[in-house]
């Protein structure tokens, strides 16, 4: 088994700790996280961005991911970075002691009161998204009397062949400046010559769950390109390449994913040579993993409930989650591997339909899941569910969210607590 999982005496065992028993001690359902696991895609990134782009760059922990304090005391120790989406996830990183200066701050549609809190806060970069944008940072920033270092975010109009609700750097896409149709070099020319605002870069992100390096390299070359077009007919010297994340993990063996140092040597090759010959510096360069740091470092914690078989057709195995707590198949059909953690040396050759316990027809974690043959009380563990679970959790149905506990070296302990009756009726009025 890989992602820190392990079996002894016929259970799963995930970051040296016996997941039964964890089940038993918190509770399910449980996000379980391998924190030693976490720490070791963190440096593993950041050695890469070492390596590969002679120290000159910075890994930033995407982190709309999974966002919780206790990720960004993580993220500091490593010496990375994180992007944030929201003023929430903004306001947490600064409650958990992040320093300001290494927080990006991305989002289509950010408000003003967004905006007014993060530069008084001193957010080290904020990556604009439209022209409106630039106008609003511009004003605020001058009613503070600072000056905003921001990057622009560029479709560089590559398809990166994943799924349509997860591509983000083609023309027909809700994020950023299309470049080809002009609209990115004017908006160039108004951050240059805006108020308040230091244009510092750019920022490109071409999708998620990307499996080749050949989107990547192409985007390296494109932004190269532009950066040129820019420093050439504006004067105006940029400095700072973001080149986004979406680097694949595996969920099933149907994924293979390469080395992130595979994804570090090519890209920056690719960036080297086009810089070279667009005849400009090469860019200090930003990388915004975020599924590939906490994905593959957790799992969730069910227990078995009702198994009904419908003759000729398919099992439903029920557990005491779903849809709530891992949206992602719902949503775009995700797929998952399961072991059932009391019985995790026994065949896995039963075929099950994993259904949550929401009233909802849609609410599955899978279909054609092979697992050891289940019982009412058993302990499924559904694996690599680290990104894109607890951070799209819902209360729908009127269910709290489950606990999160991180694991090291056999030791848990709480990083969030499990919601209670009481948390769901505690904004009523």
């Amino acid at each position: 088994m890989e992602y820190g999982l392990g079996i002894k005496n016929n259970h799963l065992y995930f970051g040296g700790a016996d997941t039964v028993e964890l089940a038993k001690q918190y509770g399910t359902p449980l996000y379980v996280f391998d924190e030693q696991l976490i720490r070791e895609y963190c440096r593993d990134f950041k050695n890469s961005i070492d390596r590969y782009y002679d120290g000159n760059g910075m890994v930033l922990y995407a982190s709309k991911a999974f966002s919780c304090k206790e990720m960004y005391r993580i993220a500091n120790d490593e010496g990375i970075g994180v992007d944030t989406v929201s003023g929430g996830e903004i306001y947490t990183a600064l409650s958990a002691g992040f320093p300001a200066e290494k927080i990006f701050f991305h989002g289509n549609n950010k408000t003003n009161t967004e905006l007014k809190y993060a530069i008084e806060n001193n957010i080290g970069h904020i990556v604009i998204d439209d022209f409106g944008e630039i106008d609003r940072i511009s004003e605020i920033a001058g009613e503070m009397g600072k000056t905003v270092t921001v990057m622009l975010r560029i479709k560089p109009g590559i398809d990166a062949h994943t799924h349509d609700f997860i591509k983000t750097g083609q023309n027909d896409c809700k994020f950023g400046f299309t470049l080809e149709t002009g609209e990115a070099f004017e908006a160039a020319e108004k951050a240059i010559n805006a108020k308040n605002i230091n244009l510092s870069g750019f920022h490109c992100h071409i999708g998620s769950q990307i499996f080749s390096t050949d989107p990547f390299c192409l985007a390296a070359e494109v932004m190269a390109n532009f950066i040129a077009n820019v420093t050439k007919k504006t004067g105006h010297v940029v400095s700072e390449l973001n080149l986004g994340g979406g680097f694949g993990i595996r969920y099933t063996d149907e994924d293979e994913p390469l080395p992130y140092s595979e994804f570090m040597n090519k890209v920056s090759g690719e960036l080297k040579n086009s810089c070279n010959k667009f005849g400009i510096m090469v860019p200090k360069v930003f990388i915004e993993p975020g599924r590939s740091i906490v994905g593959p470092a957790g799992i969730t914690l069910y227990t078995v409930g009702s198994i009904k078989t419908i003759p000729g057709i398919r099992t439903y195995v029920s557990v005491d989650g779903g849809m709530t707590d891992n949206p992602r198949y719902a949503l775009y059909g995700a797929k998952y591997d399961a072991v059932i953690a009391n019985k995790a040396e026994e065949p896995g050759g039963f075929v099950a339909t994993v259904a949550g316990k929401c009233c909802e027809s849609g609410d599955l974690i899978g279909e054609n899941i092979k697992i050891a043959t289940p019982e009412t009380g058993d302990i499924l563990a559904v694996l690599a569910t680290g990104a894109y679970n607890y951070s799209m959790a819902s209360n729908y149905n009127r269910i709290p969210r489950p606990a999160a506990i991180m694991v090291k070296n056999g030791e848990a302990r709480v990083i969030i607590k499990r919601e209670t009756f009481e948390d769901l009726i505690s904004k009523d009025v």
